[in-house]
């Protein structure tokens, strides 16, 4: 691979700078006057256009998604063929994390069953999570991708290229997946049936 030292810098900035502009909608921002469909894609798609403009042809927003969520009760029905406030806010929080959760884990984060009530609740506490965690990890790009940005303090771990960047971010990205999948599972479990293997001295490869 080839890349322009230059060019990583300035995007890596421009990323920086978005990130520190960007929110998730508000509970109270969200509308709860009852959307159809192509209106639901529409807001879905302003709400959440990050994604490069090569990916966005992929197209992860669409209705077939959305009715498959509702068909397989990873959401509520919508009422009447309309989507309200509690919907969008179900399909705000799958689609941003369906790119490192398997769907049946993050209905474990937002049950199907939650009252309006629950929704909420979860829903202001998960944007409040998604803004913690953009300032977090523009923290930590700063610190990896010092040497490419030329700043005068490095890690121990800092990249000196993009390649090595892109290997790190790739690592870092599984891990943090593997480590929220181990956790979600955990859900309901204590040391007398399934908590620490090493404490039960079952075995003593990780699971």
């Amino acid at each position: 691979m080839a890349y322009d030292n230059a060019l990583v810098a300035g995007k890596l900035r421009r990323w920086e700078k978005y990130l520190d502009d960007y929110r998730l909608p508000a509970w109270n921002e969200i509308p709860d006057f009852g959307l159809y469909m192509e209106q639901v894609t529409v807001l879905l798609k302003q709400y959440l256009d990050y994604l490069p403009p090569e990916l966005k042809e992929e197209q992860f927003i669409t209705a077939a998604t959305i009715n498959n969520y509702v068909r397989t009760k990873v959401m509520p029905r919508p009422v009447e063929k309309r989507y309200y406030r509690v919907h969008i806010a179900y399909l705000i929080i799958i689609l941003t994390l369906k790119q490192s959760l398997f769907i049946s884990l993050i209905q474990k984060i937002i049950p199907m069953e939650s009252t309006p009530q629950e929704v909420e609740k979860l829903y202001t506490a998960y944007v409040e999570r998604h803004r913690q965690a953009a300032i977090f990890f523009m923290d930590q790009m700063r610190i990896i991708a010092g040497p490419i940005l030329g700043h005068s303090e490095r890690a121990e771990f800092s990249t000196e290229n993009p390649e090595e960047l892109i290997a790190m971010c790739a690592i870092t990205s599984a891990f943090a997946r593997l480590t929220s999948e181990k956790l979600l599972l955990l859900e309901g479990k204590d040391l007398s049936n399934g908590g620490s293997v090493a404490q039960r001295g079952v075995r003593h490869t990780e699971e």
